[in-house]
């Protein structure tokens, strides 16, 4: 039996499904084939790039995927929003066997400081961090660590 694929899909592909993406492929990769998406790529935020390298996951080569790229051509187990936008947006992606939503803040979107940029990078990081992990407890596969 061949790994689960799971598709992290958000509006720019550009942040939190970029994360989340690395994530999954960093605790479960064994297990799962991740894939991000967004409804309208952006373009890979330069702050994920320095928040994730500081806990050791390079996504200096990462692109921003169109949604397109994956619709009507890979069959995934799991379709995961990770921003409102793109849940509501969202079409109907035919052979998701289940379709998720985690909503989380868009850092992108975030006015402050840099420091206060980074620092809210940081936040939603760990946010994604941490569900991902409870996820994949909660599929069975143990404890993440």
């Amino acid at each position: 039996m061949g790994k689960a694929k799971v598709l992290f899909l958000c509006t720019g592909n550009s942040a939190r499904s970029q994360m989340a993406e690395a994530f999954l492929r960093k605790y479960a990769g064994e297990r799962y084939e991740a894939f991000s998406a967004g409804l309208e790529p952006k373009g890979i935020n330069p702050y994920i790039i320095q928040v994730m390298c500081e806990i050791g996951i390079d996504l200096s080569r990462h692109t921003s995927k169109h949604l397109s790229q994956f619709l009507g051509k890979t069959s995934f187990a799991y379709v995961i929003t990770v921003c409102d936008q793109a849940e509501k947006n969202c079409p109907y992606f035919p052979g998701a066997d289940v379709r998720l939503h985690w909503s989380f803040e868009d850092p992108a979107a975030f006015k402050g400081t840099p420091e206060e940029t980074l620092a809210k990078f940081r936040e939603v990081r760990d946010q994604i961090d941490a569900q991902l992990r409870g996820w994949i407890a909660e599929q069975g596969i143990g404890p993440v660590t």
